[in-house]
């Protein structure tokens, strides 16, 4: 626990204390008696919450509150515990000196880490006999299954029931109808191979995921052979010694034997919110297992203490194991992209739909007479032209390939989609230990007697700083201190102490490694044994141990350290000179001074205090007792300030400052101390400008008087959170610059869903227990995989595989460019679209010979359009910081906020509740489907649909029309050309072509056909028409293909010309235009394939020159475009952001802050 959350340290583990509280919240008040000092909320010196300055009419109130409602509904139902009773566990009744035995194991009751534990050869004889320490998966879906999921979606299906109908024809007449033989076919296949690619793509990424959580398995403490190691929890047996820590997940189910001050979560077990104590029962505990005080149980959650336990049901055989409580299955939740998708996809599926009906009654009625077989015929091919059949697979294909190269940076994404969500993000909140700092705590400077020392070489020390040394008043009892006022463990003791890893939070860690580098630390702990102890806990926030060191009055020492506030409080007299002074004013103003020196540098601050106890009151036997308060708890005399920094990370205010060019907000959400919060975030880009208090000192006005438009940033207090309004929340997020601190878990939580109310795509950062709440809840949490807890990591949907903040700038980036590539792979693929339904509606409609047969619309869908869409995954940044300096593709902003608010508020006055109890009555399905019905009709309905938004979508307005009504209409000018072209070559004008397709009574183009003279007076027989018709039939399937070579290029345009190194600089576009050409002109110029596909051999590459033309005229458009919308996108680049430092992170943070 961290004092300075109240819960828990960001790395959720125990730290012992850092700072006083929010300057002008919480104060220490020395009395002119110099008597008891005691502390007081000052509440005048700190507005609660966030001020306002003009008053709210209820209509604001309303509006203000409107989005927030649904997160009041709490859930909090506990768990049946019918089958709890029934587990089999009973060593929990057996008392200490027959447990060992019955496990047959060594344990010490007495000095734990002295147990011997099991010998390697008998844990290798346990695993093989009890099998490893892992709960059988869920059950999941079989691969029939997923592949039956891919089969089943609205393309396919579409394809196979057109397939299946093109079977019936054939069987109600199967001489006319035989060529449907292959379309039935083909069109079936198409459907059943594409989802095998979705299918296999989705299982190899599953695969691949599988074998990187292999790598970063649980990890537990155990004790084997003697010696404290660190073992993968997988590897542990029955009857093994562990030891159990703040933040640790609890690895089995163990019966402890020693403990202090251990409280477990069992909420995922009973459903109890309250965290359990547990405790050592030396006779064994009568109770059943799930409420037993001696054991813990496997899953579990340490949010306090630690302890010592033996291992006594390992796997299945846990009493999570045995009531089969492992329900976690696969998640439902879609993905913002998997939304947008599905829309698409419902989308495109009408229209084909809707237009293949029209097109079947414009064809019956007109060109086919009443030949309902070949009508349907025509209907399919109308239908095959609209849905883009290689979708999904291309969108699955390009997600893996974009999560591969992220796992090549140390990115790890357990969703497909999330690779995408990454790039969506408009708000960060990141935590700070661990996260952003590097959570190696190192004494930076310690304060006692007025004096101020400073235990590193650093140039941003005031001049009066003293070099540390351990003959310097006060200094060898602050090392003590340190040294003897501390819990960490050793994995050896048999060793240098400096070669030695510590096993303690970061501070307790800190502390350690700078005593050792002072003193003999293993002869002073041998030399002074602990005689009673107090271990920091979230309440008292201090720790408190006495020794026997003897001093001129008695044999007992009482050692404290902790929060300065809360250790200060309890001392009447401080140390000056080796001597005990009473309190003064002058006392008060130097500890003010040096508590403001340290903080402002960002440094996590902690007191000292001792107290010698007198021989006639605390003698050897004298039984103290934490829980009556037995134990001297006044009357200390204060020894000093210790500072420790945590250093940011390297990269970490570069990578911030790219966030927030990227249009990103960023905040931090830690459980430090405001002061120090805000210190940090001053030095790593996350506060730039002033906050009421900082505008305050500096313009000499109170704050009341500040009003919130004058401030850019915001640091609030976590005591502030739970008593938060609506439009507090709106007022917070609309600042650039946010910081909360002295925050819980469950403010954590708060804060993510508040944001998430406002519009906000939220992301993550967490390495803690304390974190994985608020990591759960988020649209993408990401987690730290070597610092990073088991909780945390399971939580989270991306994993920093080297904790390596700057590389969430990486992912950002790629998710940015992945939404972009898919934009670019729909625009090219639907752009075939127009060229392919136009000629069609000219053969109905003038009429003219089929230009495109539904075999060759299903070439070009499933043909060269898959290589060359699937090859826009590896397209680079269009320019080197175009992506990253664009703001998030759906930004949150005051228009968003209020158009969202409005909405919710239309909702909340449509709810129905009940009248006694307040709950929501849930309407029926038909009532909710009835409901649904009629406000398509309202006005609202309408109005929200056209409703101009800045957001951007991967299927939007201005993709659809470059799609349909641009590009596409430039490639079906082009392939219409061409076509009349080769007829008018080989004997056809357009008004012929009209005439022949007219003619009621003969059938043209077809091998029995009669003779046609045209209109010059040529005679052309039956097999120059059959020659003409499949010759035109290649050059518009050609001339698609040519256009949309040029097209590949062409839809990158966006910032820059359709030229250049950026645009043309993917070889894969290459590669796939290479494979599509091979494969277009094999269908054409092979004789033997012109059964199936139609087309002629004897085409000319000469007509090839037309499409390339109107390509070249695609790419001048193109440009033209470019030009158009420059200025809309110029528009929303994010602007310069004033003050941003874009140099490296300094070694240390000990540079003042100048606010």
């Amino acid at each position: 626990m961290d004092p300075e959350k109240g819960q828990q340290d960001d790395s959720g583990i125990p730290v012992l204390t850092t700072d006083e509280e929010v300057p002008g919240t919480r104060a220490v008040v020395f009395p002119d008696d110099h008597g008891d000092i005691r502390e007081e909320k000052l509440q005048h010196h700190r507005p609660r919450g966030v001020e306002m300055k003009r008053e709210m009419t209820k209509e604001d109130m309303e509006l203000a509150a409107a989005g927030y409602e649904h997160l009041d509904e709490h859930k909090g139902k506990g768990k049946k515990t019918d089958e709890l009773d029934k587990v089999d566990i009973s060593e929990h009744h057996l008392p200490y000196d027959q447990l060992g035995a019955a496990l047959d194991t060594s344990i010490d009751t007495k000095d734990p880490s002295a147990s011997f534990g099991l010998t390697t050869d008998e844990v290798k004889a346990r695993l093989a006999r009890d099998g490893r320490n892992v709960l059988t998966p869920p059950k999941k879906k079989s691969a029939l299954q997923k592949y039956f999921d891919c089969l089943l979606t609205m393309f396919n299906i579409l394809l196979i029931i057109a397939g299946i109908l093109e079977y019936i024809l054939l069987g109600i007449d199967f001489k006319d109808n035989f060529q449907n033989t292959y379309l039935g076919g083909i069109l079936i296949a198409v459907a059943f191979i594409n989802a095998f690619i979705e299918f296999f793509q989705l299982q190899k990424s599953e695969a691949i995921l599988a074998s990187f959580l292999a790598m970063i398995p649980p990890s537990c403490h155990v004790v084997r052979d003697g010696s404290i190691t660190s073992v993968p929890a997988a590897d542990l047996v029955k009857g093994d010694v562990v030891l159990l820590r703040t933040g640790d997940k609890t690895p089995a189910d163990l019966i402890l034997f020693s403990a202090t001050d251990l409280k477990v979560d069992n909420s995922n077990l009973t459903g109890e919110s309250e965290a359990q104590e547990r405790f050592g029962k030396p006779e064994g505990s009568s109770h059943r297992p799930v409420e037993a005080e001696n054991l813990v149980f496997n899953s579990t959650l340490v949010v306090n203490g630690e302890g010592w336990g033996v291992v006594v049901r390992t796997g299945d055989h846990t009493l999570i194991g045995q009531i089969a409580a492992l329900t976690g299955g696969e998640m439902g939740n879609k993905s913002p992209l998997a939304v947008e998708i599905a829309r698409f996809v419902m989308l495109v599926s009408a229209i084909a739909i809707v237009f293949a009906v029209v097109f079947f009654v414009v064809g019956i009625t007109t060109v086919y007479k009443g030949k309902g077989a070949e009508t349907v015929t025509f209907a399919v091919s109308i239908l095959v032209a609209f849905v883009p059949e290689g979708l999904p697979s291309v969108v699955t294909l390009l997600l893996s390939i974009a999560a591969k190269r992220m796992a090549a940076q140390n990115v790890l994404v357990k969703d497909l989609q999330g690779v995408e969500t990454l790039g969506s993000l408009t708000l960060l909140a990141t935590d700070k230990t661990g996260t952003l700092t590097r959570n190696q705590m190192t004494v930076s400077n310690l304060w006692s007697g007025g004096k101020m020392y400073t235990a590193f070489q650093s140039n941003n020390d005031v001049g009066a700083t003293e070099d540390f040394t351990l003959a310097a008043p006060g200094m060898r009892e602050m090392v003590d201190i340190a040294a003897l006022n501390s819990r960490v463990k050793f994995d050896k003791t048999d060793v240098p102490f400096d070669q030695r890893q510590i096993l303690g939070d970061a501070t307790e860690t800190g502390l350690t490694r700078f005593a050792g580098r002072q003193v003999d630390y293993d002869g002073l702990h041998k030399q002074h044994q602990k005689v009673f102890e107090i271990p920091f806990n979230s309440s008292n926030k201090w720790a408190l141990v006495i020794l026997n060191k003897p001093h001129a009055s008695g044999r007992l020492t009482l050692y404290i350290k902790g929060a300065p506030e809360r250790v200060l409080a309890k001392c009447s007299t401080y140390l000056k000179d080796g001597q005990m002074e009473p309190m003064s004013d002058e006392f008060k103003a130097a500890y003010d001074e040096a508590y403001n020196y340290m903080a402002s540098r960002g440094h996590r601050v902690i007191a000292c205090a001792q107290k010698f106890l007198p021989s006639e009151q605390y003698d050897m036997g004298y039984a103290f007792s934490k829980n009556d308060g037995n134990y001297p708890s006044e009357e200390y005399c204060f020894c000093g300030l210790i500072s420790l920094e945590d250093p940011p990370k390297h990269g970490v205010r570069e990578a911030i400052g790219t966030l927030r060019l990227a249009g990103i907000k960023v905040m931090m959400v830690t459980g430090d101390h405001p002061k120090t919060a805000e210190a940090i975030a001053r030095k790593i880009n996350l506060i730039l400008g002033d906050t009421k208090e900082t505008l305050s000192a500096k313009a000499g006005r109170p704050i009341e008087e500040i009003y919130e438009d004058e401030v850019d940033a915001v640091v609030v207090h976590g005591d502030d959170i739970d008593g938060l309004q609506g439009w507090q929340w709106d007022q917070i997020f609309s600042k650039k610059e946010i910081v909360f601190a002295r925050t819980s878990p469950q403010h954590k939580l708060e804060i993510v869903k508040h944001a998430q109310a406002l519009g906000h795509i939220v992301g993550v950062t967490g390495d803690g227990v304390n974190d994985s709440p608020a990591l759960k809840r988020a649209d993408l949490g990401i987690a730290m995989n070597i610092s990073g807890s088991d909780v945390s990591k399971e939580a989270a949907n991306m994993i920093l595989l080297d904790d390596n903040f700057a590389s969430t700038v990486k992912g950002v980036a790629e998710g940015r460019q992945i939404f972009v590539n898919l934009k670019r792979s729909i625009q090219y693929t639907i752009s075939h679209s127009t060229p392919e339904v136009i000629p069609q509606l000219l053969y109905v409609v003038v009429p003219i010979p089929l230009p495109l047969s539904a075999i060759l619309i299903l070439v070009i869908d499933l043909g060269f359009e898959l290589f060359v869409a699937l090859s826009f995954a590896w397209d680079k940044p269009e320019t080197k910081d175009g992506l990253m300096r664009m703001a998030p593709r759906k930004p949150v902003n005051e228009r968003s906020v209020l158009s969202l608010k409005r909405k919710a508020l239309r909702r909340t006055k449509t709810i129905r509740r009940d009248t006694e109890t307040g709950d929501i009555i849930q309407p029926s399905r038909i009532s909710a489907l009835t409901s649904k019905f009629s406000r398509s009709f309202s006005r609202e309905f309408w109005e929200d649909a056209t409703e101009r938004t800045e957001d951007e979508s991967l299927v939007d307005g201005k993709l659809l029309s470059y799609a349909y009504l641009e590009a596409g209409v430039i490639e079906m000018l082009g392939a219409l050309v061409a076509y009349f072209v080769v007829f008018y070559k080989n004997g056809f004008t357009p008004t012929d072509l009209r005439n022949v397709q007219s003619s009621t009574n003969i059938t043209y183009f077809t091998k029995s056909s009669p003779a046609f003279v045209n209109t010059r007076g040529q005679v052309i027989d039956a097999s120059q028409q059959v020659e003409a018709l499949g010759k035109a039939q290649s050059i518009v399937y050609l001339s698609i293909f040519i256009i949309q070579c040029f097209n590949v290029f062409a839809v990158k345009a966006k910032f820059s010309f359709p030229f250049g190194k950026s645009i043309i600089g993917n070889y894969y576009n290459f590669a796939g235009i290479l494979a599509g050409a091979c494969l277009g002109i094999f269908i054409i110029y092979t004789p033997p394939l012109h059964v199936v596909f139609g087309g002629s051999y004897h085409l000319s590459p000469l007509y090839w020159l037309i499409p390339a033309a109107f390509g070249c005229l695609l790419l001048v458009w193109s440009s033209f475009r470019v030009l158009l919308l420059r200025k809309g996108i110029e528009q929303s680049r994010v602007k310069d952001i004033k003050g941003l430092m874009m140099f490296p992170t300094m070694r240390t943070m000990s540079m003042r802050s100048k606010h």
